[in-house]
């Protein structure tokens, strides 16, 4: 068996799909530093600082000019991806060890994605950086890419930290209609939130979409096609698998190509594979409704409420799951169940809901009776970390997507009718008369207090790695920047813990256990850090 997957690994790093011929004679044209465009098909930068694309046309067509336009963006966003690995880990054998782990690892990820969606990706990936080619060569290293998030979340449970979402229709929205907030809390580090992309595609076979993510992706995590189906990706506790199969966001990117109502949206992800625990949350104009699709590597269900409201956080929700040993534990020991009860105490608020309360909701840093838990406190539905947040309207094919910082930006408007069936060439794409405005205040006043915790705390920690004398005055000024933050007081404990402070490290220990602390096990590191400080006072 170890022969046969070593010959399965050679065979997978030399594997490229069947490509279909196309023109590509086209000149780029670069008009500003803004706008892109090669014939119909453009990428432009909006005035609130959210990039832009517009393709269409056959697999090897959209992926050819997805990576011309894109192609600068592209190669920065992998730059900070494994910049990104680079710094949590610097050891190169360790490094090269994962290489060896990725390639056998994703030995057998090219078989479970679609023949079309292989196509693009590897034109795309032509248009990636030569500096990673020791990586895997670059079709390979595009296929790593559109699983990690699969492999981050499924190792140690990073990749999605808690993505949070409400569904709602009939009487709880002003027109009946469904309406579906979501904040995608994605973070691979400050450089790689930088490019958010806002991505309209139009394929020869299939059906146009809009999906918001990043440079190089061409999965889903968050998107809408022209038929009023809405897909979310939500990361739900995962068994480690054994291999990878099939991202989850090319899952999602099949049911927005191919689905026309929730039932055909179910029949695509059935017929998949995948290798982590998602939920999907469907959001249908031709059913006027929405459903959760639950999957993992061994059961599949879908959470179909019998009320005209749905609340997604990070944990399955159907009978099949009820009594799964690992949701239960995930439910008990993280903060999904938190947030969870934070939409649910916002619903009970709110007697009608639209995109501007539901957007304020989404914006909330407070806790459970709008408790201040600190900010960036990961019980929050704002956690300060989203790569984006966004809102469908499936039956007006109507979308918001955030921009920066975080979800606190504006709420930018797109209507997929008016952007598919019109020509455009350095076009508006949004409507301004329907966008929700920035939370002003908010940025003004909260945001820069916490980019000055956030530097102050990076700094901490990198001295007490390396057993640096850290001034209590320094301490108390990480504590000031955010005192209602659990995280500021473990900080605090260890830092005087290590420097042999052990009274105030227990003071600083027990605020910690005060706080609303996000995971059991550091509440448990904590209490064990009190009672060996009992001992020693």
């Amino acid at each position: 068996m170890f022969a046969n997957n070593k010959l399965r690994v050679k065979k997978s790093l030399t594997f490229t799909p069947d490509l279909q011929p196309i023109a590509l004679n086209q000149p780029l044209q670069v008009e500003t530093d803004s706008f892109k465009k090669v014939q119909h098909h453009f990428l432009q930068k909006n005035k609130y600082n959210n990039w832009e694309l517009m393709v269409s046309g056959s697999p090897e067509e959209i992926g050819y000019y997805t990576g011309l336009l894109t192609q600068d963006l592209y190669q920065f966003q992998e730059k900070s991806f494994f910049d990104n690995i680079e710094t949590n880990i610097p050891s190169k054998f360790k490094q090269k060890l994962l290489i060896k782990f990725l390639r056998w690892y994703n030995r057998d990820m090219h078989l479970h994605i679609t023949d079309s969606h292989l196509r693009e990706i590897y034109m795309l990936s032509q248009f990636s950086s030569d500096s990673y080619n020791w990586v895997a060569p670059k079709f390979q290293r595009a296929l790593y890419l559109h699983g990690a998030h699969d492999i981050g979340h499924a190792m140690q449970d990073l990749a999605l930290v808690g993505c949070s979402s409400l569904a709602v229709w009939g009487a709880n929205t002003t027109d009946g209609d469904v309406l579906i907030g979501r904040n995608f809390d994605f973070y691979a580090g400050d450089a790689f939130a930088q490019n958010k992309m806002v991505q309209f595609v139009n394929p020869d076979q299939g059906f146009a979409f809009a999906s918001i993510s990043w440079p190089g992706m061409v999965g889903v995590v968050s998107g809408m096609n022209v038929k009023g189906i809405s897909v979310s990706l939500n990361a739900a506790k995962s068994d480690i698998p054994l291999k990878a199969k099939t991202p989850v966001s090319m899952v999602a990117r099949q049911i927005l190509e191919q689905a026309e109502n929730i039932e055909q949206a179910i029949t695509i992800a059935k017929s998949k594979e995948v290798f982590v625990s998602e939920s999907l949350l469907i959001g249908s104009a031709a059913d006027n409704k929405a459903v959760v699709i639950e999957m993992s590597p061994n059961k599949f269900d879908v959470y179909e409420p019998n009320q005209d409201f749905l609340i997604c956080t990070n944990h399955f929700q159907s009978e099949t799951y009820t009594a799964d040993d690992r949701n239960q534990e995930h439910v008990a020991n993280s903060h999904t169940q938190y947030r969870f009860e934070v939409i649910e105490e916002n619903f009970e608020k709110q007697t009608v809901w639209n995109p501007e309360n539901l957007t304020e909701m989404l914006r909330s840093t407070q806790g459970l009776n709008n408790e201040f838990i600190g900010l960036g406190n990961e019980k929050a539905l704002n956690q300060l970390m989203a790569h984006h947040a966004v809102l469908f309207e499936p039956n007006k094919l109507k979308m918001w997507v955030s921009s920066s910082p975080y979800q606190l930006g504006a709420m930018v408007c797109y209507d997929l009718n008016q952007i598919f069936n019109a020509s455009h060439s350095n076009a508006v794409l949004f409507d301004d008369a329907v966008t929700i405005p920035a939370d002003s205040s908010f940025i003004a006043q909260k945001h820069p207090t916490y980019l000055a915790y956030k530097n102050i705390k990076k700094e901490i920690e990198t001295d007490l790695k390396q057993n640096v004398f850290i001034s209590e005055e320094k301490i108390q000024q990480l504590i000031r920047l955010n005192p209602d933050l659990w995280q500021a007081y473990d900080i605090a404990g260890r830092v005087f813990n290590q420097q042999k402070m052990y009274k105030q490290a227990h003071a600083a220990f027990t605020q910690a256990l005060a706080c609303e602390i996000p995971y059991q096990t550091d509440k448990d590191r904590i209490k064990k850090a009190i009672k060996k400080l009992n001992k020693k006072l």
